[in-house]
């Protein structure tokens, strides 16, 4: 048998959207919600190239990489409405604020220590802020951005997943763990009641099953790849070519979030569903670029760096949240949707109990991912000044 067994664009193609339903299909499944479809979608690729099915690179990666994310950036912020961010108090906000200052700060200090060690340091530092200001989108949308190499955006996801995961993990056991562990209120006493936290919202069901329309992906999608093409139109007459790739994912975030605010388009559904499927589509490659031999090489050092970055990150961001008297729900739910995102903030949220929490992490959510292109590119460049590359 000729290995690898899949080794055309069109079969690629198959296995790419077989995967995608497959990982959806096990969102059944409450262990594999908890990690999410992404992650999920990430292994399975990950699995089969290191098992030959699949090759380890293919024209088909890069193509999809070209073109689906800025469609995927475009579709997720066209469903940010800036009316919501009225719901937050004080407290959310410096929650959120404090986790992207926190980010930056530590992603700057260890970017230049890891900035020459490690292939393409600075723009691997850029792409950590991203996925910890506002998750994995980020993470990718900023490495096409800088124009990394497959193989740096390959061994950046690997090594997210490898230290992010455990850190999810925890936080999704943290409600229960704060409940359970009254010691904790001696060190942090700021927090909200039992009866406050069960309190609903008026957020519905997280998960319940959206409704819309042809219509709607019709008009999605010509919106988003109007705003793509147009921020690369833009890009290309305004930016030297060092910095065009970067200066096209800035624009394409900054024309969607101002689409975003009209109200024929606040009235379209469906945009983090078809946002989510076009990021899934790239994902998938991802875990196709994982040579799980070759991990314990280069990789090694770039987990390293990560560990650095959330670890040091979470530390300098709890000491200031503790310092400004932040409750510890906002604690939680800031970090949450830094690491991951809106959603899985507001499923820690609803999962744990704290029914009146469920919109404001997902508004904190957001926040973070809008924040995370901008402050992930300039942290990229400001190492790549400070260290000389």
């Amino acid at each position: 048998m000729t290995l690898p067994i899949f080794n055309s664009t069109e079969s690629l193609l198959a296995v790419v959207f077989i995967m995608i339903a497959f990982s959806m299909w096990l969102q059944k499944y409450s262990a594999l919600k908890s990690i999410g479809p992404v992650l999920t979608v990430i292994v399975i690729g990950i699995i089969l190239s290191n098992l030959k099915i699949v090759p380890g690179s293919h024209e088909l990666y890069g193509t999809l990489g070209t073109y689906c994310i800025p469609i995927s950036v475009s579709l997720y912020l066209l469903n940010v409405d800036f009316q919501g961010l009225k719901k937050l108090s004080r407290q959310p906000w410096i929650a959120i604020i404090c986790a992207v200052f926190s980010v930056s700060i530590i992603s700057v200090i260890f970017g230049v220590v890891f900035g020459n060690v490690i292939p393409e340091g600075w723009k691997v530092a850029g792409m950590f802020v991203g996925t910890y200001t506002g998750g994995s989108a980020n993470l990718t949308a900023i490495a096409v951005g800088l124009n990394a190499a497959q193989e740096t955006i390959a061994s950046a996801n690997a090594a997210d997943y490898v230290i992010g995961i455990p850190v999810l993990i925890l936080l999704f056991a943290m409600p229960a763990i704060l409940r359970k562990m009254k010691w904790i209120e001696r060190v942090w006493p700021y927090h909200y009641t039992e009866a406050e936290r069960q309190e609903s919202d008026g957020s519905g069901s997280l998960m319940g099953s959206d409704t819309w329309s042809i219509r709607d992906i019709a008009y999605l999608l010509a919106l988003a790849i109007t705003i793509s093409t147009v921020a690369g139109i833009i890009s290309a007459k305004l930016f030297p070519e060092s910095f065009m790739s970067a200066g096209k994912i800035l624009l394409n975030t900054t024309i969607s979030l101002i689409m975003a605010q009209l109200p024929m388009v606040k009235k379209l559904k469906g945009n983090m569903s078809l946002g989510l499927l076009f990021g899934m589509m790239y994902l998938s490659t991802i875990g196709f670029m994982v040579d799980i031999r070759a991990f314990f090489g280069s990789t090694l050092a770039i987990t390293l760096f990560c560990a650095c970055v959330i670890f040091g990150a979470m530390a300098l961001h709890l000491l200031i949240l503790r310092l400004f008297k932040v409750k510890y729900e906002y604690a939680v739910l800031s970090i949450t949707g830094a690491i991951a995102d809106g959603p899985t903030a507001a499923l820690v949220a609803s999962g744990g109990g704290w029914n009146s929490l469920v919109g404001i992490g997902l508004i904190m959510g957001v926040i973070g991912g809008v924040c995370g292109n901008y402050v992930g590119i300039g942290v990229a460049y400001l190492i790549k000044m400070l260290i000389g590359a």
